[in-house]
């Protein structure tokens, strides 16, 4: 049986080589569920293209800097980010060295609606607080409203628009080796893979030990599961590769990390329509009911922002159970979503 210290192995700051001319390095986040974001370091010869970029923080800055300094680089050297969405711990690094270094910086064409809202600075969460009273979570709603961090102009500069927005299938040559960026949502609106023959750079879309948050972005945009699920079978239909995550350990197969996210939220499915059937009729009861996090905690007692997402991503299951026929889902006179069986 493996260990919790086994398990977050991979967050060490310690740089490894997982394919060729592709260097892992793990830099820090502040805070402990996820620990680390895996920047990939790719070779092209003249300089080099980085697969994510980090969160703008010192600790992170100073460990991206050493790892390049043991392959005889620096960050002068960094000619293209390629980003795979839009979430801090990935972009706000990437466009903080371009204004120091004047790298290229790249980001997946469906995230510009997100950046558009955050650019009319919009308040913190504020699609997430919609999506609370329409699950009737009223008070966890004013508590995150209450709660929610706002954004320096520091750390807003770090959110200023991609040198490049990539497309869909967009094909990229990196140190003689081809990309293709394969657009993925579900995680973000414009979520992107880069798949190479023998690896699939896969961000937050598939990783290898937790089931990624769906549809957490600026914008409210129904669907976000049914995008997701879409997404991981179209990667699953691709050739197998080597999945090089942005949280936790390289792991040999891509198609059986998915079998398994699939069978999850298969499950997650028809446990929530039980606990409908059972007499949960908004998003909040229904999260109630569940247990949450491999260590199966009650909703009750995951700190506020955890909660949230818990109580989002139920929504997005019923979303889903009521475009499958399963339950009927209506809004009642104040708004809440209310369901039942079909």
């Amino acid at each position: 049986m493996s260990t919790a210290a086994d398990r977050h192995a991979w967050s060490r700051p310690e740089p490894e080589a997982v394919a060729p001319g592709v260097l892992r390095v793990p830099l820090p986040l502040p805070f402990d569920a996820l620990r680390a974001v895996n920047v990939y370091v790719l070779d092209d010869g003249p300089g080099l293209t980085l697969v994510d970029g980090g969160w703008t923080l010192s600790e992170s800055r100073d460990l991206l800097d050493a790892a390049l300094a043991a392959q005889g680089a620096g960050v002068g050297d960094i000619a293209r980010f390629l980003v795979t969405h839009l979430h801090r711990d990935h972009y706000t690094q990437a466009v903080a060295l371009r204004r120091e270094t004047g790298a290229r910086v790249s980001l997946g064409a469906g995230e510009r609606g997100s950046l558009d809202v955050m650019a009319d600075r919009a308040a913190p969460f504020a699609a997430q607080v919609v999506g609370l009273h329409g699950a009737g979570a009223h008070d966890l709603a004013d508590a995150i409203v209450g709660t929610a961090p706002q954004m320096s102009e520091e750390e807003f500069a770090d959110f200023a628009a991609p040198d490049d927005w990539i497309a869909d299938g967009e094909r990229i040559e990196v140190g003689g080796r081809e990309l293709t960026a394969l657009e993925t949502p579900g995680h973000t609106l414009g979520h992107l893979v880069y798949e190479r023959d023998d690896a699939l750079f896969a961000g937050d879309h598939v990783l290898p030990h937790i089931t990624p948050s769906i549809g957490f972005e600026p914008g409210a945009r129904p669907g976000a599961l049914q995008r997701f699920l879409s997404s991981l079978a179209l990667v699953r239909a691709r050739p197998d590769r080597l999945l090089l995550p942005a949280h936790g350990p390289v792991a040999p197969s891509v198609h059986a990390r998915v079998d398994e996210l699939l069978d999850h939220h298969s499950a997650r499915l028809d446990e929530i329509e039980r606990v409908v059937l059972g007499g949960a009729a908004t998003g909040a009861e229904a999260a109630g009911a569940l247990t949450w996090t491999r260590r199966e905690t009650k909703l009750e007692d995951l700190e506020p922002f955890h909660r949230m997402l818990a109580v989002l991503e139920t929504d997005a299951h019923l979303e889903v159970l009521a475009a499958q026929g399963r339950l009927v889902r209506d809004a009642d006179a104040s708004g809440v979503l209310q369901h039942r069986a079909a």
